[in-house]
């Protein structure tokens, strides 16, 4: 047994459990505490700090169900083996701790955190409250059953089990309905995307709101399809635009566009939906990246569930609801096209290992990610919750929107600075924020807002973290005269 020297800021809004949990668990993950190590014991550590018992109980609580430390009765705790928390000791912990280790889905997003102090990103996901010990005890349920075939290649689309859980999952919280012979499961949404454009036969014209996500656009760019922006209103990509254009396909996310946040009104759900009937060939791609993370009124379904044309593809990820390391992606075809998938794709081996999805087919099952998700739409409905009540304190900011759903909401500015003015000033204080303009599809060469509008996501972020970064953004928006922000916008 070893002394723990923990320095504590009892002046600090963190909780001291809390800060003891990071020290010991940050130690553990850099190795500074070996495996089999043993702590001190509560009393003892509780006594050298100057602090109660129970708050150094909570902390060995947190890492203790975390499987950083075990419990060994009569002898007291000991460091665990943590090689087998899969992505546990890179994602866990808190978020000052995870600038160098979380994954992320964008190269870029990766170098943010070797750059920046404070990442307003709108794809990272808050990882402290997986449950580690749940996916844990999975996986070595799946492993130990001894069971040979898991060296196999298993089926082209999927596995069975994993396609029935998640087809069962998306009827009860989206209205998906699809048999999981409708269903192919592969490693992204990007790879999804390139099958899809092979399962067509041939290079489309394909329509996509602008602003929009621009990994799904590259991506069928890449692939030879022709792209086309359609203009965005306050209910989602403008049918007037669709009908002029006219795209074999149309590439949307009804239930939470990315960037804006619209969620797609029935009305215009059953035009677009009426559009795909008219002409045989016709589809639409439904990204429901997100839908999970709702926050005002009752969850809309998804628009394939009112599809009664077989014209709507599905896609959904578990990217955003557990991990963007986790890649694991699923399509929903029209029973129409599962010929030309057979034909022309049915051939290609599986992208996700065959154990990792029978260990998600046993969390859906098990009730595991639906808790799981419950859990988390609190947290984060807790923290947008404080950043919407910190920006709505701040005079540079006009106006936020997009904050129904997702983990980002949309800002604009009171200010003479361009969208990327503030960015780069942002940048120069270590602190990255988003300009919305970074997601259009074509550079017109001028800013299409009236008023320069940010992008901040807070999914990861700790209110600390969201107050230093308001107060960096109030210091770069301010720095002109009042009499140039009345003149504006009095």
């Amino acid at each position: 047994m070893f002394e723990l020297m923990i320095p504590l800021d009892t002046g600090s809004k963190k909780p001291l459990y809390e800060q003891i949990y990071d020290y010991i668990r940050r130690n553990i993950t850099d190795g500074k505490i070996s495996r089999g190590e043993k702590l001190p014991s509560t009393r003892l550590l509780a006594g050298n700090l100057q602090i109660s018992r129970s708050t150094v109980e909570s902390a060995y609580e947190q890492l203790l169900s975390e499987g950083y430390i075990e419990s060994k009765r009569g002898s007291g705790y000991y460091v665990g083996d943590i090689s087998e928390l899969y992505f546990c000791s890179r994602f866990a912990g808190q978020k000052t701790e995870k600038k160098k280790t979380a994954g992320f889905r964008t190269k870029e997003a990766f170098l943010d955190r070797e750059k920046y102090r404070i990442v307003f990103s709108p794809e990272e996901n808050e990882f402290a409250y997986f449950p580690y010990n749940a996916w844990r005890r999975i996986t070595r349920e799946v492993l130990a059953a001894d069971d040979p075939s898991l060296f196999l290649t298993g089926e082209a689309a999927g596995e069975m089990e994993l396609r029935e859980a998640v087809c069962s999952y998306l009827y009860r919280a989206r209205g998906v309905n699809c048999d999981p012979k409708q269903m192919i499961v592969g490693a992204g949404n990007e790879y999804l995307l390139m099958l899809l454009v092979q399962i067509l036969g041939g290079k489309r014209k394909v329509a996509a709101e602008n602003p929009t996500y621009l990994k799904a656009y590259r991506t069928l760019l890449n692939m030879g399809c022709e792209m086309v922006p359609v203009r965005m209103d306050k209910s989602g990509i403008c049918m007037e635009d669709i009908k002029e254009k006219n795209p074999e396909i149309v590439y949307v996310m009804p239930s939470h566009q990315f960037p804006m946040g619209t969620v797609m009104p029935m009305k215009r759900r059953l035009e677009l939906l009426q559009w795909a009937k008219e002409r045989q060939g016709r589809y639409i791609i439904e990204d429901d990246h997100d839908s999970e993370f709702r926050y005002r009124g009752k969850p809309v379904p998804s628009l394939q569930g009112s599809d009664a044309g077989g014209t709507v593809i599905y896609i959904g990820t578990f990217s955003k609801s557990i991990s963007p390391s986790i890649r694991v992606s699923y399509m929903v075809l029209p029973e129409t096209l599962l010929d030309a998938y057979d034909a022309n794709c049915g051939f290609y081996a599986p992208t996700v290992p065959k154990e990792q999805q029978k260990v998600l087919a046993a969390f859906l099952n098990q009730g595991c990610f639906e808790r799981y998700l419950n859990k988390m739409r609190r947290i984060y409905k807790t923290k947008r919750d404080v950043f919407l009540a910190l920006l709505k304190k701040e005079s540079w900011v006009r106006t936020i929107y997009g904050d129904g759903a997702g983990m980002h909401l949309l800002v604009e500015l009171k200010t003479e600075k361009s969208g990327t003015q503030v960015v780069r000033e942002a940048e120069a204080k270590g602190i990255r924020v988003y300009d919305l303009e970074e997601y259009r599809i074509l550079d017109s060469g001028k800013q299409e807002n009236r008023f320069p509008t940010l992008l901040l996501g807070y999914g990861a972020l700790s209110e600390e973290e969201m107050r230093e970064g308001i107060s960096c953004l109030r210091e770069i928006v301010s720095i002109q005269s009042e009499h140039t922000i009345s003149g504006r916008f009095g």
